[in-house]
């Protein structure tokens, strides 16, 4: 990212994270109308496979995005990005299989499968890197930390999902075969063409943000329309809906003052903190709806998203009130960050 002067920094942003609010606005409305007109018969078996080419088209959009040179410069400084790495596949799956433990006396058992799997997913990009740059730390850090968790979880989190998900959600032959076309191939052939083809996205980043945005607001709308059909709304109580929530402030809080003390307890620059707060407390709902439709069964999608959805949410707005916290007071020393 080139050098900005400090205020259009943070202005550019703060842009972001209101696209990001909208973005959610858009999700939230795709949730409502899939609850009362959801998709059935024919036309859900034309939308699933709308859905096969939506999935595609995102992870080749994210393999023509991706710089190649970034994933090599993680490796320079393996100290920040590795702990980002260790929170987001190491650190959030031990407690998405403590959540485990609630089920079914606090949530239903498919909401509880359902924290796992987002527990499993990458960081996220562009709200990891304008969080960071709102509290002033290592923007070019983040860049290089929540693009190489995307590209590890492209593998790492198939591999997580079939290690502790998959008897759960029936993982076999067939579902390593989806990945790799559904998603490796798309990714991989984005990656091959970025030469010629990363000029034009940079280009029209705005049609390209619009149309991989929208790809994941229709998943969201197709996994709901099946999860409306299978009676998700007569399983998921009032009572499970709190429980998710608090259970997701909870994990989201731990993570947050684990990442802030252990890279206190790392050395860390205060700018390098920074970086393994935000890209470490995040989970990517753009990649992770996506790769649920890969994953997972059509008929248990609903419950599987839903905590993601939650779980996103709430990342952003406790996330946003910690960004501008220490934005404002660069200089003040900080224990721990709370929401």
């Amino acid at each position: 990212m080139p050098d900005l002067p400090e205020a259009p920094r943070r202005s550019w942003a703060r842009r972001v994270v209101a696209r990001a609010d909208l973005f959610i606005l858009a999700l939230l409305a795709a949730v409502v109308v899939a609850s009362f007109l959801p998709v059935r018969g024919e036309a859900a078996e034309i939308l699933r496979y709308v859905v096969v080419a939506a999935v595609a088209w995102l992870f080749f959009l994210y393999g023509v995005r991706l710089k190649t040179s970034e994933a090599v410069a993680a490796l320079r400084d393996w100290k920040l990005h590795g702990s980002v790495l260790a929170t987001t596949y190491l650190v959030f799956p031990v407690l998405g299989l403590a959540a485990q433990l609630l089920a079914p006396a606090v949530i239903p058992t498919e909401l509880a499968h359902g924290v796992l799997f987002l527990t499993l997913l990458p960081s996220t990009v562009q709200s990891s890197i304008a969080f960071v740059s709102i509290a002033r730390g290592n923007v070019a850090g983040a860049v290089v930390a929540a693009s190489f968790s995307n590209l590890v979880g492209v593998v790492v989190t198939p591999l997580l999902v079939a290690l502790l998900l998959g008897g759960t959600v029936g993982f076999s032959a067939d579902s390593i075969v989806k990945i790799a076309l559904q998603l490796l191939a798309p990714f991989v052939a984005g990656q091959l063409l970025r030469r010629w083809l990363a000029p034009w996205v940079l280009r029209h980043k705005q049609l390209t943000t619009v149309t991989d945005r929208g790809s994941v607001v229709l998943v969201v709308y197709s996994a709901f329309s099946q999860g409306v059909v299978d009676g998700i709304w007569t399983t998921v109580s009032v009572g499970s809906l709190v429980a998710l929530i608090v259970l997701s402030a909870v994990m989201l809080t731990a993570v947050l003052w684990a990442t802030w003390a252990g890279g206190k307890a790392a050395g860390f620059s205060r700018e390098d903190r920074v970086v393994l707060l935000m890209c470490g407390s995040k989970k990517s709902l753009a990649s992770g709806v996506p790769m649920a439709t890969v994953l997972l069964p059509a008929a248990t999608l609903g419950f599987m998203v839903l905590p993601l959805m939650i779980f996103h949410q709430i990342q952003l707005l406790v996330c946003a009130v910690v960004a501008r916290r220490l934005g404002d007071k660069p200089d003040v020393p900080v224990t721990a960050p709370t929401p």
